[in-house]
């Protein structure tokens, strides 16, 4: 029997006033529900062409079509529902999502005989809009972000002109009797200015939606909701260390006690001094029952001369199920499992790639959890964004040093170690990671990078130690900025400080007798490197 999903007994869109953003898949629209989110409205992210059912469900006080790849011009190109007009509620389109509900209301819409990628100007041609309240005045010539090929070129009626661009005479529209807008640009990207302003003026002063969501009310929302849930039954929590499964244990423990009891699976492929301080974290701070299981052997005989990343994936996953099975048993019978399932591991997302997207690799999770574990699920994060989860984590006073770690995937140091995993490779992988760590931390870097690790290359090189010659490994450090890991660009770490890094690890870490900085962005690579 496969574990049960539980409705979760914690609707927010029931006590939350909403919005619904409609996604044409565009790459950012994501960022259109965290610009939202950020001002303190709960948003729901669904498929443009999600049953109006659903739409109406959401009960949502306004509505935004995001943007997309493809062309309102093509024969069946994607539509909003035309109810979605008729419902009497603000409806704001960007990019793709402009030019549909021009296109829909009676509007135009044709291929630009220039297309626009990247930073752009505006020219305000009526600030008196509430959309462009309090942000710009009429013939300033304020920055946005274009990412189009097609333009509205006549707009429905009703509607009037209220920014435009040399090659976009429509680059801003608004009905302001039917409180209907709509931009050429991406207000919701950071290279719009002000882009999160014109996303407040119309969920909060047009729409007038209330700003209530807080991580303080929904901590309190989550615990009545877990306890009405799970009433006196025990709830079992596998941990990792990680931001996600902390912060659902410190939770659930906030709402039922002694009823949970969590489950470390110690893999012998985390960090330095990572499994005790785990242990640490569960049985000191949170006082929490903790079954620790010691499982590094066993890891490591059944890694022993693998060198293939998937496949290494796989025997990391399979060892896992074996060890939490056992886990399991001495923890005790519980109904419940608790996991960290996030708002983007359940967002049902659209493509326009006309067939099955490739696989890169499979998800950094450890794997999944055996069929057969006949749980019923408590999933009290599956409605957060990852920078919620932080805030939710501080509300709940766990430490800041677990709250604000950079992610660690769940195979661990194993697919940083390109090649065959021995006891020996990752001792000396530990060692240079920690003081890469230790010099972000001391030199006010690691908040500024969203991820950051060292990996230990299968190449050796030639270099001098005093007055002998060494043939020893390279070990290439890679830092990152990130919103969400879906997209980075490499972190600009300065010259000096990666010197000093490199210098402390080839003195201080033996095996090692070259540094090197990975300055590739994703994409075209991936943030790890396996």
């Amino acid at each position: 029997m496969q574990a049960q999903p539980v409705t979760p007994a914690l609707d927010p869109k029931k006590i939350h006033d909403t919005v619904v953003i409609l996604d044409f898949g565009s790459q950012v629209t994501q960022l259109i529900a965290r610009r939202i989110r950020e001002i303190g409205v709960y948003s729901v992210l669904l498929p443009f062409n999600a049953p109006m059912e659903k739409i109406i469900e959401a009960n949502p006080k306004a509505i935004i079509l995001s943007g997309g790849p493809a062309s309102v011009t093509e024969a069946n190109s994607p539509r909003a529902h035309a109810e979605i007009f008729t419902m009497g509620i603000p409806v704001f389109g960007i990019c793709y999502g402009q030019q549909t509900m021009c296109e829909q209301l009676g509007g135009k819409v044709t291929s630009s005989p220039k297309r626009e990628f990247g930073r752009a100007h505006i020219s305000v041609e009526d600030n008196t809009s509430p959309l462009f309240a309090g942000i710009w005045q009429p013939g300033t010539m304020p920055q946005v972000w274009m990412s189009h090929g097609d333009s509205v070129s006549a707009i429905p009626d009703g509607f009037k002109v209220i920014g435009k661009s040399d090659t976009c005479p429509y680059a801003a529209v608004a009905d302001e009797k039917r409180k209907f807008y709509g931009v050429q640009f991406h207000p919701e990207v950071v290279h719009t200015p002000e882009g999160k302003q014109i996303i407040s003026n119309f969920v909060l002063n047009i729409a007038g939606v209330k700003n209530d969501w807080t991580m303080a009310a929904y901590k309190d929302e989550a615990i009545a909701a877990i306890r009405a849930q799970v009433g006196k039954e025990r709830v079992i929590c596998g941990v990792s260390g990680g931001v996600d499964s902390t912060v659902v244990a410190g939770l659930l423990h906030a709402a039922i006690g002694d009823q949970l009891t969590c489950i470390f699976v110690d893999t012998g492929l985390m960090r330095q001094n990572e499994g005790q301080e785990v242990v640490d974290l569960f049985r000191d701070h949170f006082n929490i029952p903790l079954v620790h299981e010691q499982a590094g052997k066993l890891f490591l005989e059944r890694l022993a001369g693998v060198s293939d990343p998937e496949q290494k994936r796989k025997i990391i996953g399979k060892a896992f199920i074996d060890v939490f099975e056992d886990a399991k048993k001495r923890a005790g019978e519980a109904p419940f499992l608790a996991q960290g399932t996030l708002y983007p591991d359940v967002i049902e997302s659209v493509s326009f790639t006309g067939g099955p997207s490739v696989t890169i690799k499979s998800h950094h999770n450890v794997g999944g959890l055996p069929e057969d574990l006949k749980f019923k699920l408590v999933e009290p994060l599956r409605a957060l964004f990852k920078d919620e989860v932080r805030a939710l984590g501080l509300e709940l006073g766990i430490p800041e040093k677990f709250i604000k770690r950079h992610p660690f995937p769940g195979p661990g140091l194993a697919i940083r170690i390109p090649g065959d995993i021995t006891e020996e490779k990752l001792s000396i992988l530990r060692k240079a990671d920690a003081i890469f760590i230790e010099e972000l931390h001391s030199n006010k870097l690691y908040d500024e990078t969203w991820q950051a690790f060292a990996v230990l290359l299968p190449v050796k090189t030639v270099g001098v130690m005093g007055d002998g010659r060494t043939y020893d490994s390279v070990l290439a450090l890679r830092a990152v900025t990130s919103v969400d890991g879906m997209t980075a660009d490499y972190a600009p770490l300065p010259h000096e400080f990666l010197g000093r890094c490199a210098v402390r690890i080839v003195n201080e870490v033996k095996g090692i007798n070259r540094v090197v900085y990975d300055i590739t962005s994703k994409p075209p690579g991936t943030i790890e490197w396996e």
